[in-house]
């Protein structure tokens, strides 16, 4: 006689999921280190984004329609001149190291996504919704910023906008989940502290303790548990899961973080971009991201014959060979490059003619500069114009860069003539400069 099929139960029963490792406990310890995690996110997100100057519009400005989400917009410090750097080095290296947590932490409450129905009460709807926008938020950011990390633009339109608003839209979810799940993870980690002190051996006693029992799922029919009722053989505690993913997170930290560093610790990050060709040694071998090749820049127009600079201002436009820069004052600054793919150089040693100067020659007095807008040369890709604030063009090391490190400038790093400015995102350093245009842009 033949067997009847074994039903299993739809995704909506409590049933269909077995893993024993699911359970409030479980989902509030990972729902912790997010909430921590993620408001740095959010909040260095901001300031990286604050710090490409968006309101010197149309030329930074890569989101127009803003609007009232921009209300925290301030001009960019030149101090600590490390400032950008750091910002996006915990940005960047915290968005990849909180990746196995986030999907743990989807993991783990994925049978409410099918709990039905869909709605008991309004708290409970907006609840619903909240998870929605949060997880599709939580994926959109993270994704899309692996993807940008990685120099991978498969996603439509540019990453600016896109990361910017799926940013309000997942920490707008984000905070109207925690202010609904708050007392319920609080709850969770209590009970947690409770078990573990019941379960504690007396003074004296030899051994391990035991690890706590699992929580009692709730008693409130608005509120389903996440432990299932009829579990699996678990195969790994709630502790080792946790440490799997502790470990996961510990692993692309450790293969990340050295994009921060030049030498040896560079080659450490196997998951970070390494640019578009070997830096090599000597006083030009640091990063690059952009080579002269890639933007069309070639050798011809670069050449001391061809190349003049153009710097115009209320007193006229002036024209500028390299020879003739070299005769103006020179000045020297140890800065870093960093960019918002995470990557930054330690300081290096550029030596050129201060941007407040260049300003001088066109009619302003020199602590009086206003912004200037900076084009290059480079015929593909983004920021072929950029713009930088007064307060970065008066800041005294705030150079058009000639040469690094006691040498010329490399054509991949910029030869004939770059910006570098303390602080600032790697794209408004300028490479391959052609004209600067000082004024007020706003």
């Amino acid at each position: 006689m033949a067997r009847s099929p074994r039903r299993w139960p739809p995704p909506s029963s409590p049933a269909f999921w077995r893993s024993p490792l699911r359970g409030p406990w479980f989902t509030s310890v990972l729902g912790v280190v997010l909430l921590a995690g993620i408001t740095v996110l959010f909040v260095t997100g901001l300031l990286s984004y604050a710090a490409y100057n968006p309101d010197l519009s149309p030329v930074n400005d890569k989101t127009p329609d803003k609007g009232i989400l921009g209300f925290y917009l301030f001009s960019w410090p030149t101090d600590p001149y490390w400032l950008y750097r750091l910002n996006q080095g915990v940005h960047v290296t915290l968005g990849i190291t909180l990746v196995p947590v986030l999907l743990a932490k989807l993991w783990s409450v994925v049978p409410r996504l099918f709990q039905m129905p869909p709605a008991r009460s309004l708290a409970h709807a907006l609840e619903r919704l909240s998870l929605l926008l949060l997880v599709g938020g939580a994926l959109f950011e993270f994704v899309t910023g692996v993807l940008n990390i990685q120099l991978d633009y498969v996603f439509p339109g540019s990453f600016y906008p896109l990361h910017f608003y799926g940013a309000w839209v997942f920490f707008a979810a984000f905070v109207a989940h925690v202010v609904l799940r708050a007392p319920t993870a609080v709850r969770n980690l209590r009970r947690l502290r409770g078990s573990e002190g019941a379960s504690a051996p007396p003074p004296g006693a030899t051994g391990s303790p035991p690890s706590p029992p699992p929580v009692s799922p709730p008693v409130s029919a608005a509120e389903p548990s996440l432990v299932s009722p009829n579990p699996a053989e678990p195969t790994v505690s709630r502790r080792g899961a946790l440490g799997l993913v502790g470990g996961g997170s510990l692993l692309l930290f450790a293969t990340t973080v050295g994009q921060n560093f030049d030498g040896p610790l560079r080659a450490t990050a196997l998951l970070a971009p390494h640019g578009g060709a070997e830096p090599g040694s000597g006083p030009a071998g640091f990063q690059i991201n952009k080579t002269a090749a890639s933007r069309g820049i070639s050798a011809a127009e670069t050449s001391e014959e061809a190349w003049r600079l153009a710097v115009t201002g209320p007193g006229g436009t002036v024209r500028l060979s390299r020879a003739d820069l070299l005769r103006l004052p020179l000045n020297s600054s140890a800065l870093p490059i960093a960019c918002v793919e995470g990557w930054s150089t330690s300081d290096q040693w550029w030596r050129g003619v201060r941007l407040r100067d260049l300003a001088a020659l066109v009619g302003y007095e020199a602590d009086a500069a206003p912004d200037v807008l900076v084009e290059s040369l480079q015929r593909r890709g983004a920021f072929r114009r950029a713009a930088l604030r007064a307060n970065q063009v008066r800041d005294p090391r705030s150079l058009l860069a000639l040469d690094v490190n006691g040498e010329p400038l490399t054509p991949d790093h910029g030869y004939p003539a770059r910006v570098i400015a303390p602080a600032v995102p790697g794209v408004l350093n300028t490479k391959w400069v052609a004209r600067m245009t000082f004024g007020e842009l706003r």
